[in-house]
């Protein structure tokens, strides 16, 4: 039988160094705030995958009460971790859930987080969204262009909570930073953005493809600056389609809340949005659908960003993923090619096509 072995000493409080440490009674810990009758009998791997992180997911049987059939750990992979501190990203997920925040949005049920600096790690234990029938979806699915409204909904939701979002209007996440162009960031994309260029050829805009490394990198950090500008609210950060399913009645769930930050609203719309949909559908829609999020918005009437404004500031928005998707193409272990090339495609002709760089002017960055 393929079960992992039963590791004594392993402590409900500490993660589990190897998966094959996790035993029963350390996953009845781990549901108990949910489940404090359920005993585990059996904890069995089903799937894991150690790449940028460590996953694996647990099918579990019960000697007394119920529980969920099967669960999904995450943890940090020692050979990214610090690329994530370095980016500011290593603990932020596990605060966040351990925070025990609303959030708007759906989600993955989150069991258990624990935060365990000395090590630079984290552990989530996390509802397997299969039991709940998700899509999770890529880039080579794009969605349709009402499953993209709903998850601009649902954005708008999150980012109404937060609309003013200071340490002091929301002391449990004290801890958010504001997104600003640090050097941690930058000195991953001045490394990857070239090679991606190089990768992406005449898959790109000849205009983009004319830029230097350290140019798109460049229009990145002025983008990024722009982001504390005016009414700041909590972002998920990292909002890409990747990061995202869909549920049978077509609403949207965000995964993967490691870059959650501070700052303007257009980070995470445009991200998701530009990212989400092929290029003739945002084309065609992308207007309606910004007006769709601003007027989802619950936030006082004259607090909320005009037509004009929200327009001006979404044009901003794809030097951000660009930069980012060039970066990602640029390297051999984040994301497939194949992902990454549709994705540096997607933003790099929004980029052309919004004309980012007089938007950019035309904010002050």
């Amino acid at each position: 039988m393929n079960f992992f072995t039963r590791s004594k000493g392993l402590k409900t409080s500490r993660i589990p160094p190897q998966w094959q440490d996790v035993t029963p009674e350390w996953m009845t810990a781990a549901i108990a705030s949910h489940h404090p009758e359920a005993r585990v009998d059996e904890a069995k791997i089903v799937m894991r995958d150690d790449g940028t992180n460590r996953r694996a997911r647990f099918g579990l049987t019960y000697s007394a009460g119920t529980g969920p059939t099967s669960l999904f750990l995450k943890a940090h992979a020692a050979n990214h971790r610090f690329v994530h501190l370095r980016n500011g990203n290593l603990f932020n997920e596990a605060r966040l859930f351990a925070a025990e925040v609303p959030l708007g949005v759906d989600h993955p049920i989150v069991y258990k987080s624990i935060v365990d600096r000395l090590r630079l790690d984290f552990l989530l234990v996390m509802e397997d969204l299969t039991q709940r029938g998700a899509d999770p979806r890529d880039a080579t699915r794009p969605m349709t262009v009402e499953q993209v409204a709903n998850g601009l909904r649902g954005l708008a939701r999150l980012h109404s909570l937060y609309w003013g979002f200071s340490k002091k209007t929301h002391p449990k996440l004290d801890w958010v930073k504001n997104w600003k162009p640090s050097q941690g960031w930058q000195v991953g994309l001045k490394r990857c953005v070239p090679i991606g260029l190089e990768r992406a050829g005449t898959n790109i805009p000849e205009a983009i493809a004319a830029y230097s490394g350290d140019e798109i990198v460049e229009y990145w950090a002025r983008y990024v600056t722009s982001l504390t500008q005016g009414t700041m609210t909590f972002l998920h950060g990292d909002a890409h389609i990747g990061n995202t399913y869909v549920l049978a009645d077509g609403d949207v769930g965000f995964l993967d809340w490691q870059v959650v930050r501070r700052g303007n609203w257009s980070q995470d719309v445009g991200y998701f949005l530009v990212g989400s949909l092929t290029e003739e559908d945002r084309r065609a829609h992308e207007k309606e659908l910004i007006e769709e999020y601003r007027n989802a918005l619950d936030i006082p009437e004259d607090q909320r960003p005009s037509s004009e404004e929200a327009w001006l500031t979404y044009r901003t928005t794809p030097a951000y993923g660009m930069a980012i998707w060039l970066s990602t193409l640029g390297t051999n272990s984040y994301q497939a090619q194949e992902i990454s090339l549709a994705l540096a495609q997607r933003f790099s002709t929004a980029f052309v096509e919004l004309d980012t760089l007089s938007a950019l002017d035309a904010v002050g960055v």
